[in-house]
């Protein structure tokens, strides 16, 4: 494995590669952990705590996972990579609906530009819904129930629509650092951010599950996470050779 990251590294092409998709994912955790303007940083961070002694965040802990913890804490890519996945996921759905968007995928290379245009322009507006709803729940006290202090600084209209705005324009650019990994590093540059936003997490749920259930069950757990990955890289490296014969000619 060592030979392969020196023989990697070696090549001049592959190095950048490497460079680029690390630096942009660099970027990525730095802005995870960028609290957006007139937000209470210090009271994000003690509700964060009370909230992960406890169930009150619901369904949120599950979306705050693949954002690598962004979500929760209110920063610039609180959003995240999720209304790209969500706009690709509609448009593919789409596809079979609207005549035009058959159209456009039998068109080869020029047709899937236009899909993937159209895909933005929706993950934008999708960007604009969750964020809005994000910060209708943090001036409320509804996002980190449980938590006394409020996490915005500012409530009024305009202190509001700034944080949606920082937020959206995160999410545009997480879209944009994962399409120029896929254009320019090395492999799925959102399946990539994905697995960095999680792989950001695992520290931190791994002493949860150690101070709430011991070291048995975080053993249990590792040893599970260990074989699922295992599975996953069998059956998606797996080959099977068969043998083909020719007539002679």
């Amino acid at each position: 494995m060592l030979s392969a990251f020196v023989s990697a590294f070696r090549t001049p092409d592959l190095r950048r590669k490497i460079l680029f998709t690390l630096g942009l994912i660099a970027l990525y955790r730095l802005g995870a952990s960028l609290p957006s303007p007139g937000v209470s940083y210090k009271n994000v961070q003690e509700c964060v705590k009370i909230v992960n002694g406890g169930d009150s965040a619901g369904i949120y802990q599950l979306i705050n996972l693949f954002s690598g913890g962004a979500l929760l804490q209110l920063s610039v890519f609180a959003i995240g990579i999720m209304p790209y996945i969500t706009a690709s996921i509609i448009i593919q759905l789409l596809t079979v609906v609207i005549p035009r968007f058959e159209e456009l995928r039998k068109e080869g290379q020029a047709g899937q530009n236009k899909m993937t245009q159209y895909t933005r322009y929706l993950s934008i507006a999708l960007a604009v819904l969750q964020s809005t709803g994000l910060v209708a729940l943090a001036s409320r006290g509804q996002l980190l129930r449980g938590c006394p202090k409020d996490i915005l600084d500012d409530t009024s209209i305009f202190g509001m629509i700034i944080i949606v705005l920082v937020m959206t324009s995160g999410a545009a650019l997480v879209m944009w650092f994962g399409e120029q990994i896929t254009e320019r590093g090395i492999g799925n540059g959102m399946s990539l951010l994905i697995f960095a936003g999680i792989a950001a997490r695992i520290p931190s749920e791994g002493k949860q599950i150690y101070d709430s259930r011991g070291w048995i069950t975080t053993a249990l757990v590792a040893g599970a996470a260990l074989v699922v990955i295992v599975g996953v890289i069998f059956v998606e490296q797996g080959q099977r050779r068969i043998p083909v014969q020719y007539a002679k000619r």
